[in-house]
């Protein structure tokens, strides 16, 4: 199997006149720039965790900030979206390392493997039944809405 031509493509886009250069470098550098605040957002939560002693850890404070700032409007998705697609996208790189110090921990595992394996067994079954439940209360409420939407166009339409 043969990888496709994508000089090409790359030509095409670059061409005079059609911008595909500045507009790839002004993507990169908005994936960056978006990338160094959601960074940054984390390490501003992390270090307030760490000041106020929280049971929890960084990333989960700057998750609940982030959502606290999408939600009252202080951060617009768009400002946010293609840095952290980028970074989800790009999700398994980041797990690379707890895997290897997973392999420095070989007595723990051979030990308390099967523990182990219960609670992330345990712990994924939970995440995805809570998820599952969070995705199916959004879905009714959205059909809710649209039928209430529905109704109120039709009360409009006959007045």
């Amino acid at each position: 199997m043969t990888a496709p031509n994508t000089s090409a493509t790359v030509s095409e886009s670059a061409a005079p006149g059609t911008g595909g250069m500045a507009a790839v470098s002004r993507r990169i550098g908005r994936i960056a720039v978006q990338s160094a605040l959601l960074a940054g957002l984390w390490y501003v939560a992390d270090m307030l965790t760490r000041l106020a002693h929280l049971p929890v850890p960084g990333g989960v404070v700057g998750l609940v900030l982030l959502l606290a700032l999408l939600f009252c409007g202080g951060v617009t998705p768009r400002w946010v979206k293609a840095g952290a697609d980028w970074l989800l996208s790009d999700m398994l790189l980041f797990f690379i390392p707890a895997a290897v110090a997973a392999v420095k921990y070989g007595g723990l595992f051979r030990a308390d493997g099967w523990r182990l394996a219960l609670v992330v067994v345990g712990g994924t079954l939970m995440v995805m039944v809570a998820v599952a439940f969070a995705v199916e209360q959004a879905a009714r409420l959205e059909r809710r809405l649209a039928l209430r939407r529905v109704r109120h166009t039709r009360h409009l339409a006959r007045a």
